[in-house]
């Protein structure tokens, strides 16, 4: 595995195996990795002939400072595991690298980033836009492979490539999870043992929404009964928990007949914040 942390050197060098005929799979992500990441890497390598896999900690798409500083950081750690799993390039930039200066741009993205998470962290969805569409321009993929726990941004990537009409193919990636159930995350291993044996609770609500929804109760009761559950532990602190259509997250209070339904949630464990989805056909 080559690693390379200048920009113009990575284009260089890719623009090569592309003479060579090769076709370039990427994965972008802020490090701290584990085998969820590496599941979007074995499948870019199932569809592309060269792999590409960034690590960069993108400071736009913080609004707060302190969520920042706390994002965990293993670049030896994740090197080693990227190469393991035979990724060919690491690109590995500074902030200086992808941001030489203030990026300005501010995307529009309808209502697609004014709900959920979008509602929650202002201005987190248009620092991924820049991020990505940075990288995107930099590293010209043919494939680039996200994973379906971060849902809002799957859409809002697709909704970004098409808004700059880029030729890159966004290939979404099975969540992975642990054997209790817990959505594999970066942000876990910030997590105490206690508070990690109290995030099992994510899933276990997902998966009885589900059960109560197809039962015929509505969100709204569903919600209530779920947060009930939630307020006997001071450990948790919901965001949100809601009901959506899957095409577009559009807030809807019972099972989408007509297509696929997503629940989704964000919920503190502790100081912690997690999120996790499941799409019900």
């Amino acid at each position: 595995m080559i690693i390379i942390r200048n920009k113009i050197e990575l284009g260089s060098f890719l623009q090569l195996q592309r003479e060579n005929g090769l076709s370039i799979g990427f994965v972008p992500t802020m490090g701290a990795l584990h085998e969820g990441h590496i599941s979007l890497l074995t499948e870019a390598k199932k569809q592309a002939d060269f792999t590409v896999c960034s690590i960069f900690v993108n400071p736009n798409q913080f609004n707060d400072k302190s969520d920042l500083a706390r994002y965990p950081r293993t670049p030896e750690k994740d090197a080693l595991m990227l190469e393991k799993a035979g990724c060919d390039v690491l690109f590995l930039p500074d902030v200086e690298e992808i941001y030489p200066e203030e990026d300005k741009r501010v995307f529009d993205f309808g209502k697609l980033d004014k709900v959920l998470d979008g509602a929650h962290r202002p201005g987190h969805f248009n620092g991924v836009a820049q991020v990505v569409s940075r990288l995107f321009d930099i590293v010209q993929p043919d494939k680039a492979f996200f994973g379906l726990k971060d849902y809002q941004q799957l859409l809002i990537i697709k909704a970004l490539t098409k808004q700059l009409n880029l030729k890159v193919i966004i290939v979404p990636c099975a969540i992975l999870r642990e054997k209790d159930g817990l959505a594999m995350s970066s942000r876990n291993m910030l997590l105490n043992p206690a508070e990690r044996e109290a995030a099992v609770i994510i899933p276990q609500l997902l998966s009885e929404a589900k059960s109560l929804l197809k039962a015929g109760k509505n969100m709204g009761e569903v919600k209530g009964l779920l947060e009930s559950k939630l307020s006997k532990n001071q450990i948790y602190k919901l965001d949100y928990l809601e009901l959506c259509n899957a095409s577009d997250l559009s807030s809807i209070n019972s099972l989408n007949k007509s297509g696929e339904s997503i629940i989704l949630i964000a919920c503190f464990v502790g100081k912690i914040r997690l999120i996790d989805n499941l799409v019900i056909n």
